[in-house]
Formats: C-alpha cells, sequence, structure tokens
C-alpha cells in the first residue's frame, strides 16, 4: 500500500487518518519508504531520522486513541528547508560553514506545524545560505535539470511524492521558481503573513516563508496552520483568525477577471512560455486582459538586488567570517557593503512605490497572472535558474501561487504564476482554484485527442 499512501495529497490523507482507515504511523512510514526507494537519486533531504520520525507518528496515534482532538495536519509528514530551525534535527544552513549546527529551539513556522499535528520529517536541501549556489538535488522529472533554488530540496521531495507538504522560503524567486521547474503547486504568501522567527534573514523586506504541495486546497492547508502574528516577528501584525480552507473552496462571486502582465522581462520567456501564455489568453476569452507597466519599472530588478545585496551583507556577515563562501556569494555581499546609506533608502522608497502601483491593478483584475519562470527547468545542475519573473512580487511583498498548468519541451512542467493583493491570500487561493477550473476541460479536451 505504500505507492497507493504517497499519491494522497495532505488534505486526503488528513481525511483517511482522521476517519482511521489508516494511522500517522503507517503514513508516515510508507513516505520514508518511498524516501528510501527514491532520495539516492534526487537527494533532496539533508537530515533524515526514520526512527525519530516514526516515534512522532505513533506519539500522534496514541493521542488520538486517548481521545484527544486531532489538529488540521495530525499524521502528516512535512519536509523542512533546511535554513529554518529544528530543535530535533541540524539546521545546517546549506553551507559547511553551518555544518554542526544545532538549534535550541524551533523556528515560529516549525512550532505552529507540531501543534497542528504535523510530522517533522526531516530537513530539506538548500542552496548555500539560500542563496544561488546550487546544492546536490536534482529535478525528478530529469535528473540532468535544476530543481531549482534555494528551496531544492522541498520542490523536488514534493514532486517525487517522498512528502505531500513542505516548507521553504523566498527572497527572491526561491519557492515560486522551483515549484515551476518540479510540477508542483506552491504559495509564497503576503509579506507578514508568515512568521520568520527562527528562520536565517537574508532580508527583512524581502524575506517570506512559503509552502509546496500537490494541491491547491493544501496549499489553504498549510497556510491556514502556519498564517499568524508572532511578537518575535515585528513584520506579523494582527488579523481575524484565517479560514483559507473555507474561502479557497468558495465560488468566486463573479467570474474572476485576470490581468495578463508580461513584466519588462518578458523577453528571458522562452518560446514555449510565451505561446503557452499566448493559448491561456485566448482560452480566457474576455475574462483576461494584457497590462503593460511602466517603462521605468525596469529599475526594479535593480532596485530589489539593492535591497537584498545590502541586508544580505549585514546579516551575513558575521556568519561568512567563519568560513569560505562560494563565489557568487562573496561577490553578492561585496556589492552589498558597497550600497550607501542613501541608495539603500532610495530603493526602499522606491520598492513601496511599485506596491502603490501594483496595488491598482487589483481595483480592476481578480488577480495578475504571469509566468513563473521563463520556462522549463534548465540541463545542468550547475546553476538554480533565472529568479526574474518572481522577483517584482518578492519586492512588493504581494502573494503568489506558482500553478503546473503547462508542459514545455520534451513534456516538462511549465508553470504559471498568480499574484494577488496584499492581505487577500484567501482570495487569491479561490482565485487559483477557479481558474484550474475553467482550464480543467480544455485540458480533458487535450488528453481525449493525444489518447485519440
Amino acid at each position: 500500500m505504500t505507492d497507493e499512501f504517497v499519491k494522497l495529497t495532505a488534505t486526503a490523507a488528513g481525511a483517511e487518518i482522521a476517519r482511521g482507515a489508516i494511522s500517522a504511523e503507517d503514513y508516515t512510514r510508507a513516505c520514508l519508504d518511498r524516501i528510501e526507494a527514491v532520495d539516492g537519486e534526487i537527494k533532496a533531504f539533508v537530515h533524515l531520522d526514520r526512527e525519530h520520525a516514526l516515534a512522532q507518528a505513533r506519539a500522534l496515534d496514541e493521542r488520538r486513541a486517548q481521545g484527544h482532538s486531532l489538529g488540521p495536519l495530525h499524521g502528516i509528514p512535512v519536509a523542512v528547508k533546511d535554513i529554518i530551525d529544528t530543535a530535533d534535527y541540524p539546521t545546517e544552513l546549506g553551507s559547511p560553514i553551518g555544518s554542526g549546527r544545532r538549534p535550541r529551539d524551533d523556528a515560529t513556522v516549525v512550532a505552529r506545524l507540531r501543534a497542528a499535528g504535523a510530522v517533522i520529517i526531516g530537513k530539506s536541501v538548500t542552496t548555500e545560505f539560500a542563496y544561488y549556489h546550487p546544492g546536490p538535488t536534482r529535478n525528478p522529472h530529469d535528473h540532468a535539470r535544476t530543481p531549482g533554488g534555494s528551496s531544492s530540496g522541498s520542490a523536488a521531495a514534493v514532486a517525487a511524492r517522498m512528502v505531500p507538504l513542505a516548507l521553504g522560503s523566498q527572497t527572491n524567486g526561491s519557492v515560486i521558481r522551483p515549484a515551476a521547474f518540479c510540477g508542483v503547486f506552491a504559495v509564497k504568501p503576503s509579506h507578514g503573513l508568515v512568521s520568520r522567527a527562527g528562520v536565517l534573514p537574508l532580508s527583512r523586506k524581502l524575506d517570506h516563508i512559503g509552502a509546496f504541495a500537490r494541491s491547491v486546497p493544501d496549499l489553504a492547508l498549510i497556510l491556514e496552520v502556519i498564517a499568524g502574528q508572532d511578537p518575535a516577528d515585528p513584520d506579523t501584525g494582527p488579523f481575524a483568525a484565517p479560514d483559507f480552507r473555507a474561502l479557497q473552496r468558495e465560488p468566486p462571486p463573479l467570474p474572476p477577471r485576470f490581468a495578463f502582465v508580461r513584466t519588462p522581462v518578458w523577453d528571458k520567456a522562452d518560446s514555449d512560455t510565451k505561446a503557452a501564455f499566448e493559448e491561456l489568453a485566448a482560452e480566457l476569452g474576455s475574462a483576461v486582459e494584457p497590462v503593460d507597466l511602466p517603462p521605468s519599472w525596469t529599475e526594479a530588478w535593480e532596485v530589489h538586488r539593492t535591497i537584498m545585496a545590502a541586508d544580505m551583507a549585514h546579516n551575513l556577515g558575521p556568519l561568512v567570517a567563519r568560513g569560505e563562501p562560494s563565489e557568487a556569494l562573496r561577490k553578492l555581499l561585496a556589492h552589498g557593503r558597497a550600497v550607501s546609506a542613501v541608495d539603500y533608502l532610495d530603493a526602499l522608497a522606491k520598492a513601496q512605490r511599485y506596491a502603490a502601483g501594483l496595488a491598482d491593478i487589483f481595483d480592476a483584475y481578480d488577480a495578475i497572472v504571469t509566468p513563473a519562470a521563463p520556462g522549463v527547468a534548465p540541463k545542468g545542475l550547475g546553476s538554480t535558474g533565472d529568479p526574474a519573473f518572481c522577483t517584482l512580487w518578492t519586492l512588493s511583498g504581494f502573494p503568489a501561487v506558482s500553478l503546473p498548468l503547462f508542459a514545455g519541451e520534451g513534456g516538462l512542467p511549465l508553470g504559471a504564476q498568480l499574484v494577488g493583493p496584499l492581505g487577500r491570500d484567501g482570495r487569491l487561493l479561490r482565485t487559483a482554484t477557479a481558474l484550474i477550473e475553467t482550464l480543467a476541460p480544455r485540458k480533458s479536451a487535450g488528453r481525449a485527442r493525444a489518447r485519440g
């Protein structure tokens, strides 16, 4: 039954565990067996303790047997990116410089997963300090291609059905891009929705915690658990208890309208991506309209780099002084140390203006639709691919989801990105669901034609 168990989404597995059809231990064991079978090639995990994971699951089964209430993630294994602190596993930051690092406490987001009944199954590979220098992880669809980065292991683990859910982080394109390359769903929430306390800080302005899954309902499920104010992260704020699952399931009051935003980096998209989005626009008809950004917005990518480089130079300086970082990281930190205070403050001010300008789009449209990456996962493992199609939305702090809607070269996954208004993450998930349902008849027809 291992193969059948690991095919379940988190939502489906949770329902089976809740009704007693399978136990948390059985489901966790199935995921561990799958990891043992395929991770030797994919290399998604950097820290894994089979007996510890099973012990967590058995303790959850015992709680259920004693009549305790079940959390929304009861018995669901979750992989955690190796820049997110865990008290029971090392957190080594994707670098030999972090070797042997053992946090005393869980990050807030991990504590919330445990409180919801999740099994923290292990730590997934990250690129060095969540920047560009890649780790060993391979794309499950083609082992000669990158899975993307920096949340490489998390995306690959979900795509290869080793776990139904995984945590990642994004400072540029580190959740949305690997999800697109690996053909899974992912969410980068609104800035400030999910606490980053206990997570390696790169940039207070740009850092987000995100999640990977194999369905939109699963994104709603995990987001509902991890969202919320945390005094340890001053960018989180008070808000009513979210009910992302209920909102995601609701039909929209009106058919959604989409703004097709190519962005100033559209020329980076390959021919398959451009063709897919032109076909999508044709399929949606009057529900989608092209929206062009002002030419001056080409500067946004350099604004993002200025903020990221300066913040990372400040935050990582004491760490990298202990060892030898990669050349790519050394160059970025050198750039960051050279940023003047005036240029840094100017970049922050411009970022606010971009966010205000983008917010106006949502007066007329429910979501922006745009590529998640320039194309399919590039060949080779020396790079994690170009994050350019994610940069603007990270800079502005708007929520984004990656949807595996298309196929490109050789049938490899090709992702679409939906971007929504700040703080309306549940509405964005609802819009994503409506889009998938709108396109479902076309996909079914395509499959029927292929079989014929």
